[in-house]
């Protein structure tokens, strides 16, 4: 049965806020995805509370949201907007009872599935009933998220990728309680972001992860295994698949520390062998070696 009609949710469940009443959307978490997301709801027109526990972090998420602002502003993407009109949509908070004002919440913390499960059993207790509970995870079960609410119809997966202000595509993530209402309301606001909703079953890694992932998996492994440099690798999938990016510069983009956990939630809950990840890939993320994010990962960046 498609993704797109099957849930057990009945038709006496609560119904969410319906799309033209969302105003206020709250973001949980200010690292690369948050931050992005927070960006391009505020372009759209949303006020948008930016939640981040650490303060540096959320302090950085401020200069690089404003950065990114201005570099739009110059290339004319910002819907006739100045930063000054976006930034001034958004809220930014280390506390997270400010999700409580919110009409929707989308959760971009770590991929860490107990970080995860800790944050919705308490957005549950500060948000209206009607409010919807997205997870931009990439990987994990939205049903397993959902069951530890008291609105199992009313969680979803929201999965954004990565620049979320240039990538069009969103898997809509329907858990096994998600009501159609809930799919129909989070697709819309997908949409209303400038995104392509694309609706799709809980399932480890969902679709993009469980086909990406053991892709960059073998790439790890090649270069581990000595077969070729990064360099070369990454000219020989671009030039002979007509890939945009090389999967190593991919990996670094979405983050090593984002890629071995996505693996580690695959190869879990799959227990197939070929998503155990490369020796190299958990070596370099004890060692801090994360990619874009710190500079530093299968390549070295000012």
């Amino acid at each position: 049965m498609s993704a797109e009609n099957f849930s057990t949710a009945t038709e006496t469940d609560p119904l969410p806020l319906p799309t033209s009443s969302l105003r206020t959307l709250a973001v949980i978490g200010a690292g690369t995805m948050g931050r992005g997301i927070a960006e391009t709801a505020a372009v759209h027109g949303l006020q948008v509370i930016v939640i981040e526990a650490n303060p540096a972090a959320l302090q950085t998420a401020q200069q690089q949201v404003a950065t990114a602002l201005d570099k739009a502003q110059r290339r004319d993407k910002l819907r006739g907007q100045t930063p000054a009109d976006i930034t001034a949509r958004m809220q930014w908070s280390t506390q997270v009872d400010d999700a409580a004002c919110a009409d929707f919440v989308v959760e971009a913390v770590s991929e860490q599935e107990h970080i995860k499960r800790e944050l919705f059993t308490r957005l549950d207790t500060l948000c209206r009933p009607d409010v919807i509970l997205a997870s931009n995870t990439s990987s994990i079960s939205i049903t397993r998220l959902a069951v530890l609410t008291q609105r199992p119809t009313q969680v979803i997966g929201m999965h954004f990728f990565n620049p979320v202000p240039i990538m069009a595509p969103v898997e809509i993530v329907r858990g096994l309680t998600t009501a159609d209402s809930t799919v129909a309301v989070t697709r819309d606001l997908a949409e209303r972001l400038g995104k392509q909703a694309l609706v799709v079953a809980d399932s480890p890694g969902f679709v993009v992860n469980r086909i990406l992932m053991p892709l960059l998996n073998e790439a790890f492994f090649t270069l581990h295994e000595g077969v070729a440099d990064a360099a070369t690798i990454d000219s020989l999938m671009q030039l002979g698949c007509n890939h945009p990016i090389g999967p190593l510069k991919l990996a670094d983009l979405i983050g090593l520390d984002v890629c071995l956990s996505i693996l580690r939630v695959l190869h879990h809950e799959f227990g197939d062998p070929k998503f155990r990840p490369c020796p190299l890939l958990i070596r370099m993320v004890d060692a801090g070696h994360l990619g874009r994010k710190t500079n530093r990962g299968f390549y070295v960046y000012p």
